[in-house]
């Protein structure tokens, strides 16, 4: 048995702490005590290995006390786990069950544990993956008889965001997620007596890792279902409150709608949250300002922001500030960039130079960075790994910029997305989180900046000339065009991050 799945059975089997896990179709609250699912996963284990198929194991479905059972039960029995999202509003059933199946079978998988609806939609395929009801596994009487599993698989198979290209597969090794979990676990301070509450997706590697720390300290941990956060975002708040949560998290998106709409807010007691982390997208300064301004009423502290810097690369984690920090930015050329802290421990990075006047490419290694991406090369020992995103230092950590790659140039002007997103985002009937700035024309004579919004009002030729405006006077760049889209129109990975290159084909082939 490896490191990581040793540690988290005896911290499961010790705490007198509960996994809480909200039913969506009830809206009640259930709770497991860790020492239940450990006994789950336990049960899970002895399911697999009872398969006699040596493959990784997908997992697939709602969140449930079994659901995050089999997390650890597929390490016990010395797999590799890939979790995968189910099903979404307006998706094809049949399609994105043979899609899920493909995508497991991809990658190694041969065994699938699922949860309802997703369950029956996968069994209604005709294909060579094992489906198995994850709650029927763990209903299983514990084995007497698991013997150890020891193997050199990878703990994860974590899908990339692929937001501006083909995602890939990052192999992390059992070490690689235990080392990340500690190094969270020691820059947030977090222990048994904490209480998290998340709503993150647990194919998501923010989500997933989020989880761990809460189980790997044995503390309380408070579970609901991303759908039930984007049915009603401001129940979130509500969670925060009646479980006390003292961690939690989520993307910048859900601190700045909730902020800007703080006027919905409900009678909410925040004082117990200390560590609010925001991570997985871009930090808009402004809307995480307002947040906590907004929230300060219902005490929260501005101080629990922890505006952090990760990717799927580096298990999840890379930079976080201290708790008690709060928001602090840098200003440059009059765009305030968050300032994301240090490195947490096991992890390095560097900026290599790249010519721009302050933003460098940023490489990280660590004891928490990836074995490699499925079907390449493994990394070589101790190699840096190039993130693909451009940043700076600062006397109080590592500031990110935007991402090589979609870096926009217009006459002559190096201008990041996000920029020109958060700018165009301030209009009123523009949705929060929904802009994409993308570079067009590359290789012509002059390259244009094309925004495409997410848009709900009456006037959408007013709001249009307004975005014209505040870009070209916030960001010093007159957009070639904005283009206005219905809600829900522009395409996003599985993790809900735009898809900014698929944006821009579209706008290309639509040009040509």
């Amino acid at each position: 048995m490896s490191e990581l799945a040793a540690t988290l059975t005896a911290a499961m089997a010790g705490s007198r702490n509960d996994l809480v896990v909200l039913d969506r179709a009830t809206g009640e609250w259930t709770r497991r005590p860790w020492g239940q699912v450990n006994t789950y996963a336990q049960s899970i284990a002895a399911r697999i290995l009872d398969s006699g198929r040596p493959g990784s194991v997908g997992l697939v479905g709602e969140p449930t006390a079994e659901f995050v059972a089999a997390i650890p039960g597929i390490w016990v029995a010395g797999r590799s786990v890939s979790i995968l999202p189910g099903p979404v509003r307006g998706a094809d059933p049949a399609q994105w069950a043979h899609a899920t199946l493909e995508r497991f079978a991809g990658i190694g998988v041969d065994v699938v544990l699922a949860t309802e609806p997703a369950l029956s939609l996968l069994r209604a395929q005709e294909h060579s993956l094992a489906v198995i009801d994850v709650a029927d596994a763990a209903g299983r009487p514990p084995s007497t008889a698991l013997a150890p599993v020891s193997t050199d698989s990878p703990a994860v198979l974590q899908g990339t965001a692929g937001s501006t290209g083909t995602p890939r597969t990052a192999l992390l090794s059992p070490e690689a997620m235990l080392s990340n979990l500690r190094g969270l676990i020691e820059r947030t301070g977090s222990d048994g007596e904490d209480v998290g509450c998340s709503w993150l997706p647990l194919y998501h590697d923010m989500g997933l890792t989020f989880l761990l720390s809460a189980m790997i300290v044995g503390g309380q941990a408070w579970l609901a279902p991303t759908t039930a956060f984007a049915a009603s975002p401001f129940r979130w708040l509500q969670w925060l409150h009646d479980s006390r949560a003292t961690l939690t998290a989520a993307p910048n998106f859900a601190y700045s709608v909730i902020g800007k709409y703080a006027r919905r807010v409900p009678d909410v007691d925040l004082s117990a949250v200390r560590v609010a982390i925001n991570g997985g997208e871009p930090i808009d300064c402004a809307g995480l300002e307002q947040f906590c301004t907004e929230l300060a009423r219902f005490g929260f502290d501005p101080g629990a922001s922890c505006p952090s810097y990760g990717l799927a690369e580096s298990t999840c984690a890379l930079t976080m500030p201290k708790p008690g920090i709060g928001l602090r930015y840098d200003e440059v050329a009059g765009r305030r960039h968050a300032i994301l802290g240090d490195p947490i421990a096991g992890m390095q990075l560097r900026v290599v130079d790249t010519g721009d006047r302050y933003a460098g490419a940023i490489e990280i290694r660590g004891s928490s960075l990836m074995s490699g991406y499925l079907g390449d090369p493994p990394l070589e020992a101790d190699s840096w790994f190039p993130t693909g995103d451009l940043g700076y230092l600062t006397d109080g950590g590592l500031v990110v910029c935007g991402r090589a790659k979609e870096v926009i140039s217009v006459a002559g002007r190096n201008v990041f997305p996000t920029e020109v997103e958060q700018a165009a985002a301030q209009v009123r009937g523009i949705r929060d989180g929904a802009v994409v700035a993308v570079g067009t024309g590359a290789g012509a004579l002059r390259q244009g900046l094309v925004i495409t919004a997410e848009f709900r009002g009456p006037d959408p030729e007013g709001a249009r000339s307004e975005v014209l405006a505040r870009v070209a006077s916030e960001c010093g760049v007159v957009p070639a065009d904005v283009v206005l889209v219905k809600p829900g129109s522009l395409p996003r990975t599985s993790s809900g991050k735009l898809r900014r290159l698929e944006v821009k084909q579209n706008l290309e082939a639509n040009r040509s």
